[in-house]
This record gives structure tokens, C-alpha cells and sequence, in this order.
């Protein structure tokens, strides 16, 4: 009974050793399975590895699970899990797409794209066209004043009128086309039939220098009255300065030209002077018919018996002063003798004295919009002003052959000569076409 009691022991106890052991491998087995890995991270610090001996009596257990995250190297998370309770799993991607590139899958997207950056493009065209004009700009405008240097040095081979003369030994009634702007240090030599209705109405807002109807002054030039834009009481000129600062006026004037910018406009000369016959003789107009017009008539008008006094009167009879004969009035050494050319054919270097002063800026009527734009911008005046649109009725250059048709070749030299300080100083061509057909 003892041997045999004692075996059941035994057997019992190696039993439940059995079930115990069954147990613990178990465990061990499913926590591999819930927790894969690489088993070489089971000894991190050994780089040679010694894997669990199937022989062995005791299996190695599992690590504790707050240490599991240095036990095992976990991709990062990529995938939701797929079932509660089951680990992660990334999923790999194809080769390449580590970093997909942006795609446009918007065609309206795709076109936004294109025009922003032909948008950048076209602004960069632009200013660099802005920046190529400006120093054509400059270099034209240093070109006028060189040239204008060059005549009026004693190298210039032209002679003309007052050439060397100084500035103090211009009489005051000569500076009377000398406008003043004290307000933006400004003075303009205006030259009739050369826009200078325009510039006037410019200088009269600038000045400040009339009242609208509100009691402010005026802001925009169009809207200034056309009867009161050649009014001289609107406008300080240098003429004016005697009688304002006395023997200081000299002094005066040599201080602003030195320190305010100076400009003009200029034309071609025989352009300029069919502009002003269009003007003043093409239309009634008494006061230039009386003075000028009527003088033509009975000096040249062969076959005229009668010269009717007023305007309205010839052009109703339809008796006019021609071209031609205006020409001969201008050639006339009788004509200056009784009196100084006026304004609107008076040569320009008689009007400003480029010679003696010098100007900053010269625009041409040929290129009037885009100088004044220019001029304005230096001014500093381009966001306050705007020039006025030029007149549509503009005499063409393109016209001087038909006009001068009627006038003799001699009388077309004997013209060029008068004129020819003009021509040379503003770089306007001799017409020899005109002048030897």
C-alpha cells in the first residue's frame, strides 16, 4: 500500500508539473504572436544573439509589457488597426511614391497657375520696358541740351542775334515769356503755337493763381475759363519783376534760374508759322486783321483796289492775305523796323534766350504727350496734374509741301535763313526738298 500510494503521488504530481509547464509555453506563444518582432531585438545589446535552446527546461518569458516599446521597433503608424486589439501594421508603399509630387487634378487649377506666373512675367516685361523708355528719356533730353550748348558756344559757326550777349543785357520787356512759379519752383517759357495754351492752364492751377465759382481755386485745367487763360494778370512773369522787387528784380531772377527748374516747348519753325496764318488769318479775327492782315493786303495784294477795313468785311468779300504774302510781310525789313515780329512768329530764341538761360527740360510738340508725362514725373507733379488732350486740329508737318507751293524757292531760302537759329538749336532738319524744288 505505501509503494503503491506513493506512485500515485508521484504520478499526480508530475501531472499537474506537466499541465503547469503546458501553461507557461502557451503564454510564452501567444504573447509572440500578439507582439511581433525581429528576434534579434530580443538582446539589443548582444550583438551575437543566443536563441532559446529547445532542450532547455525553462523557456523564456515574454518582457514586461511596460518595457515592450524598447523591446519591439514599431513602424510608424500608417493604417488604422483591423481589428480592436490587433497591433498596427504599416503598409508599404510602392517605390517612389516615399514623396508624391503635388498633382494638379483641376484644370481650372492647372490654368490659374499658368496665368500667375505669365502674369509675373508680363510685369516684368513691362518694367523693364518702363526702365529701357525712362533712359531713352534722359539721354534724348541730354542730347537737346548739349546740342543747344554747342550752338551757343563760340564753336557754333551760326551767328545770330544776341548770341554772346549775358543775361543782365536782355531788356525786361523781352523776359515777359518767362512764367514763375514760386510755389514749385518753377519757370516756363512759353512759346505761342506751341502748346503753350495747355501749359498755361497747367501753371495757372499750379499757381493757384484763380477762383473757381465755389471760392476754391481751380484743380483741373479744362475746367478754367478759355476767354481768361491768356489774361497776363494771371500770370508772374520776369517782365513783371521791376516793378515788383525794384533793383533786387535782376538779382531776384538770377537766383530762381539757378535754383528753379526751367522748361520749354518747342516746333518745327515753318510748321510753327502755318499754324499761326491758319490761326490768325484763315478766321475772323479783328484785332490780327487790322494789325497784320490788312498791312498784307495793301503791301502785296496786286490787283486789291480796295482793302476793307474789318475782318468781317474781307471775309465776306472774300479777300484774305495768302500765304505767300505773309511770307514776304516776315522778309520785309520794313516790317521789324515798325515794330518787333510778334509772338506768334517771333523766333524762339528771341522769345527765351536760350543762350542765356539754361534750360532742364526741352519737349517738342512732335513728341507733346509723352515729354510733358516725362516733365511732369520730374516735377514731382504727375499723381496732383494731368495735361490736357492736345488738339486734334493740330497743324501736321506732313502739310508743309502744299503750303509752300505757292512761295517762290528764293523766298523759301531767304525764310530758312530767318529761321535758321531755330532749326539748328532744337535739331530740327533743314527741308532741303523745300528749299531747292
Amino acid at each position: 500500500m505505501g509503494t503503491s500510494r506513493c506512485f500515485r503521488l508521484a504520478f499526480l504530481l508530475g501531472s499537474v508539473l506537466m499541465v503547469l509547464l503546458i501553461i507557461l509555453y502557451w503564454d510564452d506563444v501567444g504573447a509572440l504572436n500578439l507582439y511581433p518582432h525581429d528576434p534579434h531585438d530580443l538582446y539589443p545589446h548582444d550583438p551575437h544573439p543566443h536563441p532559446t535552446s529547445p532542450s532547455s527546461s525553462t523557456p523564456t518569458k515574454p518582457p514586461p509589457r511596460d518595457t515592450e516599446e524598447q523591446a519591439t521597433h514599431k513602424p510608424p503608424r500608417t493604417t488604422e488597426p483591423d481589428r480592436p486589439g490587433e497591433g498596427r501594421r504599416a503598409t508599404p508603399k510602392p517605390p517612389g511614391e516615399e514623396h508624391p509630387l503635388p498633382q494638379v487634378t483641376d484644370s481650372s487649377e492647372l490654368e490659374g497657375r499658368w496665368r500667375g506666373e505669365e502674369g509675373k512675367r508680363e510685369e516684368e516685361r513691362v518694367r523693364q520696358a518702363e526702365e529701357e523708355k525712362r533712359e531713352e528719356e534722359g539721354r534724348r533730353q541730354e542730347e537737346r541740351r548739349r546740342r543747344i550748348s554747342h550752338m551757343c558756344s563760340g564753336n557754333g559757326t551760326l551767328e545770330f542775334p544776341g548770341k554772346f550777349r549775358a543775361f543782365d543785357q536782355i531788356p525786361n520787356r523781352e523776359l515777359n515769356h518767362l512764367i514763375v512759379d514760386d510755389r514749385h519752383e518753377i519757370i516756363y517759357c512759353y512759346v505761342p503755337k506751341v502748346a503753350c495754351t495747355n501749359w498755361k492752364r497747367v501753371m495757372v492751377v499750379l499757381s493757384e493763381g484763380l477762383l473757381a465759382p465755389d471760392g476754391q481755386p481751380y484743380r483741373d485745367p479744362q475746367a478754367l475759363p478759355p476767354d481768361l487763360i491768356h489774361n497776363s494778370s494771371l500770370h508772374l512773369t520776369f517782365s513783371k519783376f521791376w516793378r515788383r522787387y525794384g533793383r533786387l528784380s535782376r538779382h531776384l531772377m538770377r537766383v530762381k534760374l539757378q535754383s528753379y527748374t526751367k522748361f520749354l516747348f518747342v516746333r518745327d519753325p515753318f510748321v510753327r508759322l502755318i499754324s499761326a496764318f491758319r490761326n490768325k488769318f484763315q478766321q475772323p479775327n479783328e484785332d490780327f486783321y487790322r494789325q497784320f492782315g490788312s498791312v498784307m493786303l495793301r503791301r502785296y495784294g496786286n490787283g486789291t483796289s480796295r482793302v476793307p477795313e474789318s475782318a468781317a468785311e474781307a471775309f465776306e468779300a472774300g479777300i484774305q492775305p495768302s500765304f505767300s504774302e505773309f511770307v514776304r510781310y516776315l522778309l520785309d525789313p520794313q516790317t521789324e523796323q515798325e515794330q518787333p515780329f510778334n509772338e506768334h512768329w517771333r523766333q524762339v530764341y528771341r522769345l527765351c534766350h536760350p543762350c542765356q538761360i539754361h534750360y532742364d527740360f526741352i519737349g517738342t510738340l512732335e513728341n507733346l504727350e509723352d515729354d510733358s508725362d516725362q516733365l511732369l514725373r520730374i516735377l514731382g507733379l504727375e499723381d496732383q496734374i494731368k495735361f490736357p488732350p492736345s488738339n486734334r486740329n493740330r497743324t501736321a508737318a506732313s502739310w508743309e509741301r502744299d503750303w509752300f507751293a505757292e512761295v517762290p524757292a528764293e523766298l523759301r531760302r531767304k525764310l530758312y535763313s530767318l529761321y535758321e537759329p531755330d532749326f539748328e538749336l532744337f535739331g530740327y532738319p533743314k527741308p532741303e526738298s523745300l528749299l531747292h524744288h
